[in-house]
């Protein structure tokens, strides 16, 4: 369990009466599995949460064994919902002071024996962004998160890769949405779900209207959404082979898009599936040399032999005469 997501949890337990683990794995976005793990470690824990079954039953925690809130400003109690958003992320949000003050209110105001094991929050520190990731330009999420939660409209220049220059858009903004290290703007346009890279809105404008967005639509469904159709639409799945003293490595070099068969290894290697947002992505797999076999997709095949083709006349040694 992440720092942010037990806090998250003790704020969900110590403001309700009771709370189903359904309504506990949707407020923090993850599974019924995960949320059960989390309740069965604060119980191992020594933290006084009871579950009652039936139509008005639900998780409950004994009264004055949670954090106390009764110190934390409205500001700093809402600071500490922003769940999984590591330190910088905080601070690009200009959220990261008040959400360290409400945190420490909180270390404070337990009683801690001798023997009690550290907090998780010295103990555990998150970065969710990628690697090497490039410093970027562009509309900051600080700048943003006001007409945002004011609930206007905005009007945006938005400088798409498909496009020759800018682009005009009012968009009606459901808030902004962390991804790989990455902001969005997550809006409807003319009533279309899109996702906006902070880095490509150029200019921005609030528009003197409330947003108008679709009905029963939240920033978390409709995020999910637009995942799922990118996913859909961009995701290219290699069949390959990896010879077993490359495994290793390609594990990590490749991470989650590396998926192994388990049943399905030969004398020659592993039989993987390796998945790509795009085609030209399977460059990735070139410092392998011949240690991977592609078996399929064909253009995946094709595109890695155009590569490797100019790659050999790229470094082939000039005709002698």
């Amino acid at each position: 369990m992440t720092p942010d997501r037990f806090f998250s949890l003790m704020l969900l337990l110590a403001s309700r009466n009771a709370v189903t683990t359904q309504e506990l794995a949707s407020a923090l976005g993850v599974s019924l599995r995960t949320v059960t793990r989390d309740l069965n470690w604060l119980r191992d824990a020594g933290l006084p949460v009871t579950g009652q079954r039936g139509r008005l039953g639900g998780v409950t925690m004994l009264p004055g064994s949670g954090p106390d809130l009764t110190r934390l400003t409205p500001g700093e109690r809402n600071h500490l919902s922003l769940a999984g958003l590591d330190e910088k992320q905080r601070a690009e949000l200009d959220a990261s002071a008040e959400s360290r003050r409400a945190l420490a209110k909180i270390a404070a105001a337990q009683p801690r024996r001798v023997d009690e094991l550290l907090p998780l929050t010295d103990v555990v520190h998150v970065d969710s962004r990628p690697w090497l990731q490039a410093r970027v330009s562009g509309t900051t999420p600080a700048s943003l998160i006001g007409p945002v939660r004011r609930g206007r409209r905005l009007r945006i220049a938005y400088d798409s890769p498909r496009e020759s220059c800018p682009r005009d858009l009012v968009v009606d903004p459901y808030g902004l949405f962390a991804k790989a290290g990455t902001w969005y703007l997550v809006a409807d346009c003319a009533r279309e779900p899109r996702m906006y890279r902070l880095e490509r809105i150029t200019t921005w404008n609030e528009v003197d209207q409330p947003r108008r967005i679709r009905e029963n639509q939240t920033l978390a469904t409709v995020a999910a959404a637009l995942i799922d159709q990118w996913e859909l639409n961009h995701a290219v799945e290699v069949s390959a082979t990896i010879d077993r003293t490359q495994i290793e490595r390609a594990r990590r070099i490749l991470g989650q898009r590396l998926v192994q068969d388990d049943h399905e290894e030969s004398t020659t290697g592993h039989r993987v599936r390796i998945r790509f947002p795009h085609l030209e992505d399977v460059r990735t797999l070139l410092p392998f040399g011949s240690a991977i076999t592609v078996h399929g997709p064909a253009e995946a095949r094709a595109h890695l032999g155009n590569l490797a083709t100019a790659l050999a006349h790229h470094y082939a040694p000039p005709p002698t005469g």
